[in-house]
């Protein structure tokens, strides 16, 4: 059997190139606002609640059931005071990106070490005994 001709068209490349490794590269989305795990857990469950509350159509889909259940697992601060708290924290550094914050207020990392292996970019930015000072004020929110 022939081998299948080669097509005329070139292969598209990917959208984006985004990366976020020692220099974040995230084209678009480099200053766009995030959010924690935390942060989408209240902003997800406060609509679904409204809304229940005002008898509309909630539409719980099951994509809808995941995410709420995947943000109920993994969300590390449960009380509205604990995430506002923690975004308080976070943002009054402006050395970290919006991305870095939002990071940093999900993973939730035990030493400096961990934060800057699993986020890069925070290498350069920020010594390991002030980033282990927030970690560990991150850590006494989480635990209230």
């Amino acid at each position: 059997m022939p081998p299948h001709p080669a097509t005329s068209r070139e292969k598209a490349q990917p959208a984006g190139n985004e990366e976020a490794t020692n220099v974040l590269k995230l084209g678009e989305f480099n200053d766009v606002d995030t959010l924690t795990l935390s942060e989408a857990a209240l902003v997800i469950n406060a609509l679904v609640a409204k809304r229940r509350n005002e008898r509309k159509n909630v539409n719980e889909s099951e994509m809808l059931t995941k995410t709420i259940d995947y943000l109920d697992t993994f969300a590390r601060f449960k009380e509205k005071e604990s995430v506002e708290a923690v975004e308080r924290l976070l943002s009054s550094h402006k050395e970290f990106a919006k991305f870095e914050r939002a990071q940093l207020g999900s993973l939730c990392c035990e030493t400096a070490e961990e934060a800057k292996y699993l986020i890069p970019s925070l290498t350069n930015k920020i010594s390991d005994e002030d980033l282990q000072e927030i970690l560990d004020e991150m850590y006494k929110l989480m635990h209230r």
